[in-house]
């Protein structure tokens, strides 16, 4: 019975630290929302790899990778999430 009592207890404690660090995980998804602010995510035209430091207001390539630009909403619409 001590035992069990044990056994119980340990799995308590490891699924409340599971859930605990799960939790955590969704903060860090909010700071890179944050993240989406910079001229590769706003500008009319983006890199679809939102490279950093990309992005223009006329159609153009992506001067990191090389890549086509889009149009800022053609990139959303088409089920681009993030």
């Amino acid at each position: 019975m001590k035992f069990f009592k044990s056994l119980v207890g340990i799995t308590l404690v490891f699924s409340l630290s599971v859930f605990a660090l799960s939790c955590s995980g969704s903060s860090s998804q909010q700071n890179d929302s944050s993240k989406q602010q910079g001229k590769e995510y706003t500008s009319a035209y983006v890199c679809p790899m939102h490279c950093e430091g990309s992005g223009s207001e006329e159609a153009g390539t992506c001067p990191v990778c090389g890549m086509d630009y889009v149009e800022n909403e053609d990139h959303k619409s088409d089920g681009h999430k993030h």
